[in-house]
């Protein structure tokens, strides 16, 4: 999967824009957060734990790694490396 052509961060009504060739796709930050791909929070869902994720969660910097985008959000969490393969199955695409 090919990144997208744009993302834009919304910090004010906690979204991610991501635009493909196909259109543009969002995802809440919260959404992300809950989604983290990191071993330590991917551990925690295959117990069956949740995690749970502040309504005010917000990312706060994306940093390129080529096949994804790893998400720092305002709770401290900055594991998680989000390839774009994954990032468009949350979108529902």
């Amino acid at each position: 999967m090919n990144a997208p052509q744009v993302i834009r961060n919304l910090r004010g009504p906690g979204q991610l824009v991501l635009q493909w060739e196909d259109g543009e796709h969002r995802l809440s930050h919260i959404r992300l957060r809950g989604a983290c791909p990191c071993s330590r929070c991917r551990a925690t869902r295959l117990s069956g734990g949740i995690n749970l994720v502040p309504d005010d969660v917000r990312v706060v910097q994306i940093e390129s790694q080529g096949y994804g985008v790893q998400l720092v959000f305002s709770d401290g969490h900055e594991r998680g490396i989000y390839p774009w393969a994954y990032l468009r199955d949350l979108t529902g695409q």
